[in-house]
């Protein structure tokens, strides 16, 4: 017996070896599989819940909650402990969702910095509950998403920001040359659990998938050690969320439709696309109103604004106008990509300076990713170097006095009489980080070796 458990322990706790099958023999191997009970995906909708116990869609969801890692909830348990906790205990559970009678824990809150100096509430289901939110999303998405609208694109399967960004493009291409800003005020906290629930019942028809969804809901919020109810709002953190807000939402893209608005949604981020100044400000009018009297939301007024593309900021690029707008690069996104560099290259910090681009190195190529196109080239190009500059401060810094400079300077490889006059320079590092003797000292090759990606090379390839 303990060596099937061993072996059940094992295949749970790598992906890609039968992640399902120790789902389907754990416990006292008496259970019968819930692959047995049917692979071939249920038409109606009062049977959701056999779905979401199928053995190939928990073993997707296991896979997707170990991949995406994340904080241990308010139980403690990881995501590395979450495979060993089914084994044991997956037949009881899921008699709990089939019946209906399960209930989500509270979630953790988690409050973190927001770009405009605000706070942003996150709430960390359980490393559980986020296992059975995967599954049931899993089951939904599958559903749902086909009927959403086509100018929605976050959060959803083969749609990304790029395309969203695109299509506003296009839409300024055609000449509508004025943008209708609009900003939700504190979208997920304010969603409406009544009417939420009364789309989510339009849809499906299993009175256990409802009870499920509701209880994930009113699960209620632990903050320094506290447990309170939550009677709005859908937690950012939890994998279910982000589709639940597409259907809040979703009744607003309709909405727009009806009324022929050239529009692009992303998550809670929506601009209409109009001709003149005069014509936004009478959309931003009847949207806003539409938006609190119909869908019980607030319009963050300081936030929103009908203006010029270049004006504003979409998905952190700033659009020009003309026959052929440009994507540029948001002054804001440069400035969060500047500080969050800043912070990995403190120069008193005491890293080496591998240990230094290691840690910087995955998210430059990670922002490169997302902002490298055609026209941004010249200006990762002048990003590529103030990293250098800030690598080579760094060093400057560790060596602290003029003769460590000089003896640091000099093995490597920088003459002598080149070494002794930086070294008793009296300007400051960032100053000497573009120095012959520190370009020599600390070269671009050398960082390349190091692991640094130069940003601007994405583009060319």
């Amino acid at each position: 017996m303990d060596d099937k458990r061993q072996k059940i322990q094992y295949e749970l706790a790598f992906p890609g070896n039968q992640e399902g099958e120790a789902l389907r023999t754990s416990g006292e191997g008496t259970e019968p599989s819930v692959a047995g009970r049917g692979t071939e995906r249920l038409a109606s909708t009062e049977r959701l819940m056999e779905e979401v116990c199928e053995r190939e869609n928990l073993r997707k969801a296991l896979q997707r909650v170990r991949a995406n890692k994340g904080s241990a909830g308010i139980d403690g348990m990881t995501v590395g402990e979450l495979p060993a906790y089914l084994t044991e205990h997956w037949p009881a559970l899921r008699d709990q969702v089939l019946s209906g009678t399960y209930r989500p824990a509270p979630v953790k809150r988690v409050c973190i910095p927001k770009p405009d100096g605000g706070k942003r509430n996150l709430g960390i289901p359980t490393v559980l509950d986020r296992f059975l939110q995967q599954a049931v999303l899993q089951v939904l998405q599958t559903r749902w998403d086909p009927t959403f609208s086509e100018y929605s694109y976050g959060f959803r399967p083969n749609r990304s920001p790029h395309q969203a960004v695109d299509q506003a493009q296009r839409y300024i291409a055609m000449g509508h040359g004025w943008v209708v800003d609009i900003d939700l005020e504190k979208f997920f906290d304010r969603v409406n659990h009544d009417r939420l629930m009364g789309r989510v019942a339009q849809r499906v028809t299993d009175r256990r998938m409802l009870r499920l969804i509701r209880a994930f809901l009113n699960a209620g919020v632990m903050e320094d050690g506290l447990v309170s109810p939550t009677e709005e709002g859908t937690p950012q953190g939890g994998p279910l969320s982000p589709l639940l807000s597409n259907l809040v939402l979703d009744e607003l893209d309709r909405e727009l439709e009806l009324r022929g608005h050239r529009f692009v949604r992303y998550a809670d981020d929506c601009n209409i696309y109009v001709r003149s100044e005069r014509a936004g400000q009478r959309v931003m009018k009847s949207v806003s109103t539409f938006i609190t009297r119909r869908l019980k939301l607030k319009v963050n007024d300081s936030k929103s604004a009908v203006a010029r593309p270049s004006e504003r900021k979409f998905l952190g690029f700033r659009l020009t106008g003309g026959k052929e707008p440009k994507k540029r690069i948001s002054v804001q996104a440069l400035e969060r990509f500047k500080k969050r560099v800043r912070e990995r290259t403190r120069r008193k910090g005491g890293a080496s300076l591998e240990r230094t681009v290691k840690d910087l190195a995955p998210y430059l190529r990670g922002w490169a990713e997302y902002f490298a196109g055609p026209d941004s080239y010249w200006l990762l190009r002048e990003l590529d170097s103030w990293v250098r500059r800030r690598l080579r401060c760094v060093v400057w810094k560790q060596w602290r006095t003029g003769r460590t400079r000089y003896t640091g300077l000099r093995r490597r490889g920088v003459r002598a009489h080149l070494a002794a006059a930086t070294a008793a320079s009296p300007f400051g590092p960032w100053r000497l980080s573009r120095s012959r003797a520190m370009s020599l000292a600390v070269s671009n090759a050398e960082l390349e070796s190091l692991g640094l990606p130069a940003m601007s090379a994405r583009i060319r390839r």
